[in-house]
């Protein structure tokens, strides 16, 4: 556990980490830190961000299996201890971290007799299960099983009632949890008298391993800002029709103030676009991640060299971020 003392400031707002800890591999906490804010700034961010934090942020589930063995929902098999209904619930538990984008199979092909967990699924690279003692069934005869799994990236909550499949496959997503924040709260101290009245916001995030709580707030902070984008489109209209009648020699507009407001619309581009839907390999992607690298707009500020830098990172990685930016967007990466 790390613990800060917590010191504010009168001058320039500021957040900070006060307390984080890992309570278990899949419970992680932290405690977070924003002042100096005016009188009734703090219930507005900290209302605001608690939502952004428990809905806007994508995380990773099993939402799907299928399996001959397993004839509807409710049924129980010989030579499986639990039942098929309680099956689906440990699929359900299982946590996930991927850079996923939509839906991938997975599998769990076993023989019994032997205890059943997370570890024996085999899934594509880019899915990291963080928990793999996380029971799922125990096979108590000799007996073959194996069981088509989904995997999907999602927001939210899934809820559907449970129909059965002509190819013998059942969904599990009912009430699928995607969150990876498990709670929220937010808390706010006073400080000062009369008009000089300030206060400071307390964050605390519980999460449940597939993202910590430091990254939780920060995607929780781009995914809110990006809500608020739709309200830029005005300037962004003016701006093109500025440009068409600039086109036309019809309005004497300047070169700078142009270049400035396209400029700045790409770089609001560019940080809407984030590294998760990139296509990257678990390796590059936690390596950009632990460089505080999240954007399209970060990557772009580092070159060929300064990814080289970074640790673990070979030239093989650099060369597949440089192809993925050419098909994608047809950007190069500067290589010093």
């Amino acid at each position: 556990m790390v613990q800060e003392k917590v010191r504010v400031s009168t001058r320039t707002l500021e957040w900070k980490c006060v307390e984080s800890r890992a309570d278990s591999k899949r419970l992680y906490y932290g405690r977070f830190i924003l002042s100096p804010l005016k009188k009734g700034q703090a219930d507005t961010i900290g209302i605001a961000m608690r939502r952004a934090l428990l809905g806007e942020i994508e995380g990773t589930c099993i939402t799907r299996a299928k399996s001959e063995k397993i004839p509807h929902e409710y049924s129980t098999i010989v030579g499986i201890q639990e039942p098929v209904h309680e099956i689906l619930m440990n699929l359900k538990e299982i946590v996930l971290r991927s850079n996923l984008y939509g839906t991938c199979d997975a599998s769990i092909c076993v023989r019994g007799p032997r205890y059943v967990t997370a570890q024996d699924i085999i899934s594509p690279p880019y899915v990291e299960i963080i928990d793999n003692t996380q029971h799922i069934v125990n096979l108590t005869e000799p007996i073959d099983l194996c069981i088509g799994l989904q995997i999907e990236r999602n927001r939210g909550y899934l809820i559907k009632m449970p129909n059965p499949f002509q190819d013998g496959s059942y969904p599990v997503d009912i009430d699928a949890v995607f969150m990876p924040v498990r709670n929220a709260n937010h808390s706010v101290h006073s400080y000062g008298n009369g008009n000089e009245k300030q206060e400071i916001l307390f964050l605390e995030i519980w999460t449940n391993g597939s993202l910590t709580p430091k990254e939780a707030l920060h995607e929780a902070s781009r995914n809110l800002i990006d809500l608020f984008i739709p309200f830029l489109h005005t300037e962004e209209e003016k701006l093109q029709e500025a440009k068409l009648l600039l086109e036309d020699n019809m309005v004497p507009l300047t070169p700078f103030t142009f270049r400035d407001k396209l400029a700045k619309l790409k770089k609001i581009a560019l940080q809407s676009i984030f590294i998760d839907q990139l296509e990257l390999s678990p390796k590059i992607y936690n390596c950009l991640k632990r460089s505080n690298i999240h954007t399209l707009f970060d990557l772009l500020n580092n070159s060929q060299e300064d990814l080289m830098k970074m640790e673990h990172f070979r030239i093989e990685d650099v060369k597949q971020i440089v192809g993925i930016l050419k098909k994608h967007f047809a950007i190069d990466l500067r290589k010093n």
